[in-house]
Parts: C-alpha cells; structure tokens; sequence
C-alpha cells in the first residue's frame, strides 16, 4: 500500500492528464519502445515547434485519466511503453507522430487516439495525418483565390500586346477616363 504523500503524487498527475486531455482537441497514444535518446530529442523538438504536448505516461495513471474523461475505451492501448502526444490542432499530432512512425521504422508504433473526447482509429489518425500544416492550406487556398485574377491579368496583359502597344503602355491608359 502506497504511502499518503505518493499517492497524493499520483492523483496530482492523474488530475493534470485529466485536464489536458478534456482541454486538447486532438491525442495520439504511441508505442515508444526502441528510440534513440537523439531520436526522442529530435521528435520533442518537432513537438515543441508545433505546439505538441508530448510526454511518456504510466499506463496506470493514463488508464485513470482516460476513465475520467470519458476514453476508457482506450484502456486496450495501455500496455507495453506509452506515450502520448496532445494538441489543439487535431493534425498536428497525427503528422508528427505518423512521420516518426514512418522514419523509424518498427521502433515508433501509434497505438491509437483520440479526437474531440472520442477514440478513433490508427485509419483516422493516417488520414489527419496526410493533411498538410496549416499554412500549406492556407496558402493553397490563397493561390486558388487568386488564380483567376491572375487569368485575368495574363489575357488582358496578351490583348494588349495583340494590339501593337506594350503592357506597360496599356495598363496606364486603361485607368485614364473616357473623353466625352
């Protein structure tokens, strides 16, 4: 039997796991088993640059922490090395993790996940992962808006060479006003 002041230690952790999980949109479980100490360092800077909570849990505090949240489905997932990855972007996590699945190669295993306070599935989780970062999207959304002015500006740009005066000549008499 644990003594007071450990299992006081352990509930504390139990109530922060249970507050980050309610408070992330996204949480990946990974088997960590085999990394390198440089491998971890670099996947924990990955981590840090995208706003990923990424830390090793016990999985008797974890299976606490998921009954009070409401995913104790997930307590099939906890067993063996776990950690687990959170975030308020739901793809975020998902990307990470599943590239350093990728790049390591049987060492690096999702176990499983959860979004929005309900378990999914490792096909869920390799879908969000194949989506870009947000500022790719952005920027694809970006070019897809533009690309008809854009159109627009190259045919009226071989209009005017069409007609014998050079594009920088026709754009400023476009703008002048019509002589009544």
């Amino acid at each position: 039997m644990p003594n007071a002041k450990v299992l006081s230690e352990k509930q504390a952790i139990v109530a922060e796991l249970t507050e980050k999980i309610q408070k992330a949109t996204a949480g990946v479980i990974v088997n960590y088993k085999g990394i390198t100490v440089e491998e971890d360092t670099a996947l924990r800077r990955e981590c840090r640059e995208n706003e990923v909570d990424y830390a090793v849990v016990k999985n008797t505090l974890l299976r606490f922490a998921f009954k009070n949240t409401g995913l104790s489905d997930l307590d099939e997932l906890l067993n063996g090395t776990t950690s687990m990855a959170l975030c308020d972007d739901p793809v975020a996590p998902a990307r990470i993790m599943a590239g350093y699945a990728k790049k390591l190669d049987g060492k690096f295993e999702i176990k499983g996940g959860f979004m929005d306070g309900r378990p999914v599935d490792l096909a869920t989780i390799n879908s969000l992962a194949s989506i870009p970062a947000l500022p790719v999207l952005q920027a694809q959304v970006l070019g897809t808006m533009l690309a008809p002015i854009t159109g627009l500006a190259v045919v009226l740009k071989q209009i005017a060479e069409k007609n014998g005066a050079p594009a920088e000549e026709a754009a400023p008499a476009a703008e002048a006003p019509a002589a009544e």
